[in-house]
């Protein structure tokens, strides 16, 4: 083992979640894209299916989203980005809709972390009464950012709740900040794709992590690969290249301790459950799962 890999495990034992602490994908749809705009070395004929996935984290101290996928307004927020920015597209259930589908208890949710503010991950927002979770630099950003107007519209009336980057160095990012306190989801900056843009860090047991990285990567291939998106579409798509560069060697390094998942991969929630309808629960017998 390595000094650096040796470093990578004494921080990550200091994580201690809750052994009610659970985890879900709620994906929402897909929008298509060519692997050769995806990341440096695709296809023009690999077409890829890009997920809008929310994920739910469930700890005893208040549920959190990552992200929030497509809304129930989604095709007028696809009509609202420049025509360039528009792809074939299927829409699949809302966050919202999977909630209560579930029998969710929505007053066990206390926000969404936002890991940016662009509108595949924000759209769902506009079904969803709880706070965003979101640094007053992406907020900034999304108040500047012209060409995607979606944040603005789905965010008015809903409260705001600031964080800073107040806790040490963690996992290679110079700084964090611990939403719990126990280290089981932590927030770390990953400012290259928008200026404010963050990778979530969770932990559910000490042999299940996961490295929410929003858009730092859009497919796995940029991890395998340490593959950044084409020159075209880095200088369309993010605000700084070189901080993307820097923040993709460090998830990288990350991956043979943790799931690493880019939002756009529908492959990378492989083994991350669905959340199971009542009905469903119903007709098969499953116990319910305190949702």
């Amino acid at each position: 083992m390595t000094n650096s890999d040796s470093g990578v495990a004494r921080t990550l034992a200091t994580a201690g979640p809750p052994p009610e602490m659970a985890i879900f994908q709620l994906p929402t749809g897909t929008y298509e894209t060519p692997a050769a705009l995806a990341f440096q070395g695709g296809s023009f004929r690999d077409r890829r299916q890009f997920a809008a996935t929310a994920v739910l984290v469930r700890h005893p101290e208040g549920d959190v989203l990552i992200d929030a996928g497509f809304g129930t307004q989604a095709e007028e927020h696809i009509r609202m980005l420049p025509s360039f920015r528009r792809s074939p597209h299927r829409l699949g259930s809302t966050v919202s809709d999977q909630l209560d589908a579930a029998g969710y208890d929505r007053s066990r949710l206390s926000g969404v972390i936002l890991t940016h503010s662009h509108w595949d991950h924000v759209s769902g927002l506009d079904s969803l009464d709880v706070p965003i979770l979101v640094t007053d630099e992406e907020l900034r950003y999304a108040d500047r950012n012209r060409g995607d107007r979606v944040f603005r519209r789905v965010a008015a009336g809903h409260d705001f709740r600031g964080y800073s980057f107040d806790g040490p160095a963690h996992l290679g990012f110079p700084a964090s900040h611990d939403l719990h306190g126990d280290g089981s989801v932590v927030i770390v900056p990953a400012p290259g794709h928008t200026t404010g843009s963050v990778v979530v860090l969770v932990t559910v047991r000490p042999d299940q992590r996961f490295a929410f990285i929003g858009d730092l990567a859009w497919q796995l291939d940029g991890i395998a690969r340490g593959a950044q998106r084409p020159l075209l579409m880095r200088l369309l798509a993010d605000s700084d290249s070189a901080q993307v560069r820097q923040d993709l060697a460090r998830v990288t390094a990350l991956a043979q301790h943790m799931q690493i998942v880019p939002a756009h991969d529908a492959r990378a929630y492989e083994g991350i459950p669905l959340l199971v309808p009542d009905a469903e629960r119903r007709a098969t017998g499953a116990v319910p799962s305190a949702l």
